[in-house]
């Protein structure tokens, strides 16, 4: 039986003193989702029993009461509302590498999340794009986690989200980050080959190598660097994701023995990430993870361009913190 068709509800006023609304506007590759799996994909950390029933407790949309079931579109615009809490600072600088009519390629700090979620709701990528550019100005057309700098494309109109979305979806784009390892990796280059799936027994929103629930995924990694640093041996390593799976290039350099320097979730105990969640992670751990984030930069991407099929190139340099860690100097609080 088909969803009856949705009722037009009153606008909704003023946010209420003690609470804040976190804002959503559907973008193109989203066309025709569930409204509760289009949050899933959002808000990671929830689980789907929880999304539905904060969509059954109404969601706030000036056009429609939404269901988890209703199906979202390009431009829906909702929000939801929540008691507000102390939001953790985020960087609030937002540098622009490339801009035209079709594209807006940015060079996202480390700290920064790309969308709004339960924790963070004013210090976003997205939120910053709104408040400086407009509303409708740009919407990033993939995802890079919150604690990895670099670069990230977002499509100007429509139509460029649409093409862009194909693009990641298709792996037509190549994409390069650098990243620090823990420990010498022996060989120049090398690769690890592993099938990824989704969720652990600690952690629902991290992955696992399953070789029966995981999907395909394969990372190239070459070292460009070895060093020392307080006795302990590291690698710089430029990295060839040949496919686009979640936490792909973290899981799997913990797989081959070289973990990120400063991941809370791949790297040397696996219940950081639990602590670090609920501020209770120790001094002595923040010493073993050596730097306060993950050491993933997105720091080339090549594609053709939405508007004119020409393949476009852009680059970051390894940021200051990065360079810092390989030179020795002791890395800001």
């Amino acid at each position: 039986m088909s969803d009856p068709v949705p009722e037009p509800v009153t606008p909704a006023s003023s946010v209420p003193d003690g609470y804040v609304d976190i804002p959503f506007v559907v973008e193109p590759n989203y066309a025709g989702w569930r409204l509760d799996r289009y949050l899933c994909e959002k808000i990671r950390r929830m689980d789907l029993e929880r999304v539905q029933g904060i969509i059954l407790r109404g969601v706030l949309c000036d056009a429609y009461r939404l269901k988890p079931s209703t199906p979202v579109y390009p431009g829906l615009t909702f929000r939801i509302r929540r008691p507000a809490s102390q939001e953790p600072a985020t960087p609030t600088e937002l540098p622009v590498v490339f801009s035209d009519d079709w594209l807006l390629v940015l060079d996202k700090p480390a700290g920064l999340p790309i969308h709004p979620t339960a924790r963070y709701h004013k210090g976003t990528l997205v939120t910053l794009l709104r408040e400086r550019f407009g509303e409708r100005f740009a919407e990033p057309a993939h995802r890079l986690d919150r604690e990895t700098s670099g670069l990230v494309v977002c499509g100007r109109t429509t139509e460029s989200c649409r093409v862009l979305g194909g693009l990641f979806l298709s792996r037509d784009v190549h994409k390069e980050y650098l990243a620090l390892c823990e420990g010498h990796p022996p060989e120049d280059t090398f690769h690890v080959d592993a099938p990824i799936a989704e969720g652990t027994d600690l952690i629902r929103i991290a992955v696992r190598i399953d070789a029966v629930q995981g999907k395909p995924s394969r990372t190239r990694f070459q070292v460009l660097q070895r060093f020392v640093r307080d006795g302990a041996p590291f690698a710089l390593l430029r990295c060839f994701p040949e496919t686009g799976r979640q936490h792909q290039i973290r899981i799997h350099l913990h797989t081959a023995g070289f973990p990120l320097v400063g991941d809370k979730m791949y790297g040397p105990d696996p219940g950081y990430f639990d602590r670090f969640s609920k501020h209770t992670l120790e001094p002595e751990a923040w010493v073993r993870l050596r730097l306060p984030r993950h050491a993933l930069h997105a720091e080339r991407i090549t594609f053709p361009h939405p508007g004119t099929g020409e393949s476009v190139t852009f680059v970051s340099p390894l940021p200051q913190d990065l360079e810092d860690f390989i030179a020795g100097k002791t890395p800001a609080p």
